[in-house]
């Protein structure tokens, strides 16, 4: 491997919804190095963190309709049944929910679960509650899609947090979605709900750290009941 190639792989692309924030924070960054050099380093390090935030890494995604991938980067927050919010109109039966909660460091880009067509989405606002505490799926603003997947309806709702305030999704209603999918962000910490069939049998543990598009959260057609861990 040259060195442009190690360097290439080493760089990750930074998604275009970041770009306004990036210019904003250097811009700041300047005009606060003509006033003082303190207030200049203190910029350019929020400026570099800015970056790392909108970061978008490419992920190697595993192609199987059997299987259901992380929809965000973050730790596993939540494994157990839940009802799904009621202005999707699923009904008052309880899912399979699973929570993964993403801080101010993780990689904000959101990734499909399942391969399949989006029948629904619904946009409610809400409150900014800590997306670490469980009413923060019902009581915060949130973005839901229903996705009519081959094993039955799948849900994923991008919830907003304590310090994020914009909710953005480019999924539309009636588009399909390759499982590992790019299909929307949240900006500055938050949380994403996946709400799966009976079927689906849990993968991963409350916290355990996951990779979006990348691990293996839950399967369909395997042994029920979430893996045995230990933390070591």
């Amino acid at each position: 491997m040259s060195l442009v190639d190690t360097i290439k792989n080493t760089l990750v692309p930074i998604h275009r919804e970041g770009y306004p924030f990036i210019a904003g924070f250097a811009v700041v960054t300047l005009v606060l190095g003509y006033f003082s050099s303190i207030l200049f380093w203190i910029g350019l390090i929020l400026t570099a963190w800015c970056i790392y935030f909108f970061r978008d890494p490419e992920r190697v995604t595993p192609v199987d309709d059997r299987l259901v991938v992380s929809p965000a980067d973050g730790i596993v927050s939540a494994v157990g049944p839940a009802v799904p919010p009621r202005e999707l109109g699923l009904g008052s039966a309880e899912m399979t929910r699973i929570s993964v909660f993403m801080n101010v460091f993780s990689c904000h880009v959101n990734r499909a679960p399942v391969r399949g067509r989006v029948s629904r989405i619904e946009h409610r606002p809400g409150a900014f509650l800590n997306a670490e505490l469980d009413k923060a799926s019902t009581e915060n603003e949130r973005n839901g899609l229903v996705i009519d997947s081959p094993n039955g309806t799948v849900v994923a709702v991008q919830i907003a947090g304590l310090v994020a305030r914009r909710i953005v999704c480019w999924a539309e209603t009636g588009g399909a979605l390759a499982i590992g999918e790019r299909f929307g962000l949240i900006r500055f910490g938050s949380r994403v709900d996946v709400y799966l069939p009976a079927g689906a049998a849990p993968r991963v543990a409350i916290g355990q750290t996951a990779v979006g598009g990348e691990t293996v959260i839950a399967e369909f057609g395997g042994a029920e009941g979430a893996p045995l861990v230990r933390v070591s």
